[in-house]
């Protein structure tokens, strides 16, 4: 299966995404920010991928560093659940 468990801890962030590229779309977030869990939600149903998500950050200040470190965290997964990336093509639509 391709899977990845990532965990990015920083000054400011706590970070852990668990990704499920062949499952059902589900998804259980919990960032502190409720506009990027609807979001990340999108992503996992409608790409029929599997999302764990626990972020603890200093959003008493903004939410940037939350925002970011999720994002760096979520690619740093799909590039793990990749893994070398055999038997993926490119398609596009014009």
């Amino acid at each position: 299966m391709r899977t990845a468990d990532v965990t990015r801890n920083t000054k400011e962030t706590q970070i852990r995404v668990v990704l499920n590229l062949d499952g059902k779309g589900d998804a259980k977030l919990d960032s502190g920010i409720p506009f990027l869990d609807h979001m990340i939600d999108q992503v996992a149903r409608h790409g029929m991928i599997d999302i764990e998500l626990k972020a603890t950050g200093d959003l008493h200040i903004d939410a940037h560093h939350t925002v970011e470190d999720v994002g760096i965290t979520l690619g740093q997964a799909l590039s793990k659940a990749l893994g070398d990336k055999v038997g993926i093509r490119r398609s596009g639509h014009a």
